[in-house]
């Protein structure tokens, strides 16, 4: 009896998913580096370049390798289609830039990572694309800024530095009646934890570096959705400025999802504990984390997050105890990136949000006493005296 894929459980599509087998039968996804095809005939091309015949033409516009991780990621996310992209900053540009034009407007949750919030502060308005930040927190706030030519909502849930949650189904809502396509960066849930386009989102970005990667080898993006925005809003864009995904990342990264499950598993074991060890301490202001309790929008991740992830925010008062922290951690590494097998922690204010003026920064609460660690998969009992010492230092 022949399986249908769509009704694998979970860990089975990320170890099969999307597989295609080339004649020798391999066991471990094969690896297509090459730039380019051949055709049998002239005629052959001709109908492979008018889409009579399927077939892969050029790698910038598609590749047996980068085919089977974005198969497999769709079917991971619940996407009709997936598009992969050199990098995380790829697919949020092109996610935005491909659903709005000259004279449009886009809504975006203020709390955004720095490169974000460049590309719509200092990118987008080149192209006469209008910009307005909310409080993603706020439903009204989102409702109040729509106008007319609105066409594209954007927000990172859980957000980055501080963990903001945005109650997803309830923003899609008030785009989708307003006309516009809501854009959610998933990457600090991961598929794992939390599903936008089932709770009403209708594009799902990611940076593919973070845990789906896991292991700080390569960059990489996606773009998930629906498949008509998908070819509508993303084909010929992706076709013609370029932001392919080279097969190799494609292969380490159809690699790392085998496992994802896995590591972000275990990672946000580890990071509930952290967060409690964090927390308990005399030197730490505010912890947040979104498997606590204690978290702001507590009720909206019990209704679409399945685990916090792996990521605790703490603010330390200053930005000289923040940095007395980090520089007396010995297990954990002093880095701005982020899901990876090994525990890291940085100082956003100096680091991953240090192009964000200061009042911006002040504006979504990001002062410098604030530590943003992505938790590793290290013994929770090194971890926790290794950040113990470091707090008592602090």
């Amino acid at each position: 009896m022949a399986e249908d894929p769509r009704d694998w459980q979970q860990e089975t599509k990320l170890v099969r998913g999307g597989m295609a087998r080339s004649p020798y039968g391999e066991i471990s996804e094969a690896l297509y580096l090459t730039q380019s095809f051949a055709y049998e005939t002239a005629g052959a091309a001709d109908k492979r370049f008018s889409g009579e015949d399927p077939g892969f033409i050029y790698q910038r516009f598609g590749n047996p390798t980068t085919q089977m991780f974005e198969d497999r990621l769709a079917r991971l996310e619940g996407a009709d289609v997936c598009r992969a992209t050199a990098s995380g900053m790829a697919a949020v540009h092109v996610a935005l830039q491909g659903l709005v034009r000259a004279g449009d407007h886009i809504v975006a949750g203020r709390a955004l990572f720095g490169s974000c919030r460049w590309i719509l502060s200092e990118w987008m308005p080149r192209f006469g694309v209008e910009i307005t930040y909310v409080d993603a927190t706020d439903l009204e706030a989102w409702k109040n800024a729509v106008r007319p030519n609105t066409k594209a909502f954007l927000v990172e849930t859980p957000a980055n530095p501080l963990l903001e949650v945005t109650a997803i189904g309830a923003v899609a809502e008030i785009a989708h009646a307003a006309g516009a396509k809501l854009v959610v960066d998933n990457v600090f849930a991961t598929p794992i934890f939390q599903k936008p386009l089932a709770l009403g989102a209708d594009i799902v970005v990611y940076s593919a570096t973070k845990h789906i990667d896991g292991q700080g080898r390569v960059l990489g993006g996606a773009i998930l959705g629906a498949e008509d925005v998908m070819t509508e809003a993303y084909k010929d864009i992706l076709r013609h400025t370029g932001p392919a995904l080279s097969p190799f990342n494609a292969w380490v990264l159809l690699k790392g999802l085998e496992t994802l499950e896995l590591r972000v598993t275990r990672q946000t074991q580890n990071a509930a504990k952290i967060a409690d060890v964090i927390g308990a301490h005399a030197k730490t202001k505010t912890v947040l984390y979104p498997g606590r309790p204690d978290h702001p929008q507590a009720a909206i991740i019990a209704n679409q997050m399945t685990g916090g992830g792996n990521v605790v925010a703490f603010d330390l008062g200053s930005r000289e105890a923040a940095w007395r922290f980090l520089d007396a951690l010995a297990i954990v590494d002093i880095s701005n990136n982020l899901g990876d097998a090994k525990s890291m922690a940085t100082h956003p204010s100096t680091t991953t949000h240090r192009s964000m003026p200061e009042e911006q920064r002040l504006e979504i609460g990001l002062t410098e006493g604030w530590v943003r660690m992505s938790v590793g998969l290290e013994s929770a009992v090194d971890l926790t005296r290794d950040v113990s010492r470091a707090l008592d230092g602090a």
